[in-house]
């Protein structure tokens, strides 16, 4: 109460503004401005006592009121100012709020807001605020007003007008909530509508408003906000994450119904622990750890078993990750079945941030879950399958660390029984891509220990060398992935995988075989390098030694079947040329697997093939085939079984290309060192048909190939072929010396020069004088050859015949 000097000082200031409070009245806007500004000059910027402005305040409240409808925006500020002043300064600023409520109410709450400046609607904000500030819980009464001035200022076009009302929101919430939970929910509608503003700050404004509605309203709309919050948590703007954080988190601390929501609100704290901002994650974390350590004390009966008897964290669990508490555990083990299938559904969500979130979320679960992972495999491999085959990198790196967690948490008989059958079929596994499974096997294999994966190896090796998966697509991806369960055996097992070494083997000589990019085929005998380490063997040949007959035998199984499309051939291509003087050791496998398949009955490609690979060895025999200096006692087999029958003449460029080939093997055969001529002598006259016969071959490389052939044939066996195989050669010889090709020419020249050396004691010159005229006088024509290169060489020819 005012004192009897404060009621007589207010009384004579009242007495000395009875003028300019007649002027608030006039026309002239000037005059209305002159007489507010005197207001405000005598009252709230004197020096007076409390009680004389309370006793001014009531006596010019209703006045000033009115002059928030002034037509005058400068008016109506001036008013505004004053009324702040007086709210802000008198010690019961309560009795002013049946006059003040309905004005602010009236000018701000109705149908259409009828303050049409921006910033004059933001300074009545400003007044509603402080108002709210001093005043409390004795608004009460007026709730309603409030709530219809915050239904119209939240989606105000004005941003800062947006900003105060939020504040507002939030002071109503704290100041009664006993009341406002009755009509809390009657803000939702514009709040939400506003959340998303372009503006950052507002929309954290709206967001902790968001949450102080919920928070003090009757807990029956949190399904209502929650994919707008979820929505936020993508927000470009970490001031808005962080609200989002704040808010959640107060939630699961202080919501009065939480318990019916931890399985909703769980996902988006937990989101917030892999925020890009350090902030926001040690922030979340604080929370969690309150939150958890919260419920493990409301639950404390029911944990007091694992409260006493605390098990040790797994001891593969991630290195540099804090173990969450067994509050923050159980919680997450308790709502698992309620948040897997949103992660699954989120994990195909079309935009790519939900999808790298939910890839986070799911990491995160499962190092809560630990062990209890198990009775929700299924699940979790279904999502793992579909998450590691995405488009985006960081969607799938963070599926194969939960893969690596499956590894750590769940016994490897568990996952293997339900992961290896996907492995053989991916169509059992509802994925389109065929990778995926293995994708997820090389990760769990990574996240396992030794003496887990060490009772299984066998079911792993035979289960990657099967030829459903090991041969079971060309595609780079899935090879890649081949790889990486390989390696990822190798680098958990080491000296155990011993006992797959030939599954292994199998499985990388069959990505060789099928991979299109050099990359992959290096990486592929990285591994094979690797593989031999692991086994303490000093190279590829050792390893290729230990194995060589079961590799052989493997491809044996099939050799019947194959053609110009399978992979096989290359895999015998792979295993012989990469085992090097190995293959010399084990010809009595190789070489009757070689003549099946060179058979003239044959796929014309796939012998084209097999030759290729022959010609190779042939041209390196002493450090391959001939490696053990044996390969001698099969040189009739080699000549009678496997290059003589497709020197044949056959229909068509398929068989015209692999009697090629086969010249070209035939060739190396015979520049062996270590041919014996006796075997070449006892096919000499199949022999030298098939090479002559090949002379009039319509390739110029077959030709070509026939004559040094001849050539070799002449020079191995040196004057012991008889008169009339000589005498067969010499003339078709001589035909090839017309040959279109200069270089045919000039190696039907060579040959010839080399068929003189040949003429032995056995040769009767004198009985075959005719062959030999004629030869002499063919050779004369070439004298005067415009080549000079092909004179030189018939002049040598007949020096030799000399």
């Amino acid at each position: 109460m005012a004192t009897a000097s404060e009621e007589r000082a207010a009384a004579d200031v009242l007495k000395s503004l009875a003028r300019h409070l007649n002027c608030l009245n006039e026309d002239n806007k000037i005059a209305r401005k002159r007489a507010l500004e005197a207001v405000k000059r005598e009252t709230v910027e004197q020096r007076l006592s409390g009680g004389a402005l309370q006793e001014l305040f009531g006596g010019l409240l209703k006045a000033l009121l009115k002059c928030l409808s002034d037509p005058a925006e400068t008016c109506r500020d001036t008013a505004i100012q004053i009324l702040t002043g007086f709210i802000r300064a008198v010690p019961r600023p309560e009795d002013s709020l049946p006059y003040l409520m309905p004005a602010l109410a009236q000018r701000l709450g109705g149908k259409e807001i009828l303050e049409p400046a921006e910033e004059l609607r933001l300074a009545l904000m400003e007044t509603l605020s402080l108002v709210l500030e001093v005043c409390g819980k004795q608004l009460a009464p007026y709730l309603e007003d409030m709530i219809k001035i915050l239904q119209r200022t939240i989606p105000d076009p004005f941003p800062e007008v947006k900003k105060e009302s939020c504040k507002c929101v939030i002071s109503v919430a704290q100041s009664i909530p006993d009341h406002f939970h009755l009509q809390a929910q009657s803000l939702l509608k514009p709040l939400l509508q506003t959340i998303s503003h372009q503006h950052s700050q507002v929309r954290v404004s709206v967001t902790q408003a968001t949450g102080a509605v919920i928070q003090h309203s009757t807990g029956k709309n949190v399904d209502d906000v929650l994919s707008h919050l979820a929505q936020r948590l993508f927000d470009d703007s970490p001031r808005v994450r962080k609200a989002v954080t704040v808010v959640v988190g107060d939630w699961l601390l202080r919501l009065p119904d939480r318990y019916s929501y931890f399985h909703k609100l769980i996902p988006l704290l937990l989101s917030s622990l892999s925020d890009e901002i350090p902030e926001i994650r040690t922030l979340a974390e604080d929370l969690w750890k309150k939150v958890g350590s919260q419920w493990e004390k409301e639950n404390e009966d029911d944990l007091k078993d694992k409260m006493d008897f605390r098990l040790p964290a797994p001891a593969l669990y991630t290195s540099g990750v804090e173990r969450p508490g067994l509050g923050c555990r159980e919680l997450v083990v308790r709502n698992l079945s309620k948040l897997l299938p949103a992660v699954g559904r989120d994990i195909g969500d079309w935009l790519v941030q939900t999808r790298v979130k939910t890839a986070q979320l799911l990491r995160v679960l499962l190092l809560h879950a630990e062990d209890h992972c198990t009775q929700h495999l299924q699940s979790l491999l279904t999502v793992l399958y579909h998450a590691c085959a995405d488009p985006e990198t960081d969607v799938r790196a963070q599926c194969l660390e939960s893969a690596k967690l499956l590894g750590a948490f769940v016994s490897a008989e568990v996952y293997l029984k339900l992961l290896l059958p996907h492995v053989e079929d991916f169509t059992s596994c509802s994925s389109a891509s065929p990778w995926a499974p293995l994708t997820v096997l090389g990760a769990i294999l990574r996240g396992s220990s030794r003496e887990a994966l060490q009772p299984h190896l066998i079911k792993i090796g035979d289960t990657l060398a099967h030829p459903e998966v090991c041969q079971g697509s060309q595609q780079a991806l899935y090879l890649d992935q081949l790889l990486v369960c390989v390696d990822a055996v190798l680098c958990v097992c080491q000296v155990d995988c011993a006992v797959i070494s030939l599954q292994l083997l199998k499985v990388l000589v069959s990505v060789q075989s099928l991979a299109s990019q050099q990359k992959q085929r290096n990486k592929a005998e990285e591994s094979v390098r690797c593989l031999c380490e692991a086994q303490g063997l000093s190279g590829a040949c050792e390893l290729y030694r230990q194995h060589m007959a079961d590799l052989l035998q493997w491809l044996s199984d099939s050799h019947h079947n194959w053609t110009s499309h399978s992979i096989q051939k290359t895999q015998l291509e792979i295993i012989a040329m990469q085992s090097g003087p190995v293959v010399g050791e084990f010809l009595p496998a190789l070489l009757p697997l070689l003549k099946s398949c060179l058979e003239p009955s044959r796929d014309p490609e796939m012998r084209l093939h097999i030759f290729t690979m022959l010609s190779k060895l042939l041209l390196d025999a002493s450090n391959t085939l001939d490696s053990q200096g044996g390969f001698a006692e099969y040189m009739e087999m080699v000549l009678q079984d496997l290059l003589l029958p497709n020197l044949v003449w056959r229909s068509g460029r398929s068989a015209a290309a692999v009697r090629t080939a086969a010249l070209s093997c035939l060739l190396a055969v015979l520049h062996g060192a270590a041919f014996p001529a006796e075997r070449v002598l006892s096919v000499e006259e199949t022999l030298s048909t098939q090479l002559i016969s090949a002379l009039e071959e319509d390739s110029k490389l077959a030709r070509l190939l026939a004559c040094r052939s001849l050539h070799s044939l002449l020079k191995l066996t040196t004057q012991r072929l008889n008169t009339d195989s000589l005498n067969k050669i010499y003339p078709e010889l001589l035909k090839r010396v017309d040959d279109s090709s200069e270089d045919v020419r000039v190696e039907a020249l060579k040959s010839l020069s080399t068929w003189f050396s040949s003429l032995g004691k056995n040769y009767d010159t004198q009985s075959c004088r005719p062959h030999l005229e004629f030869l002499f006088q063919q050779l004369l024509l070439y004298m005067d050859d415009p080549d000079t290169k092909i004179q030189d060489l018939v002049l040598g020819s007949d020096s030799g015949l000399c």
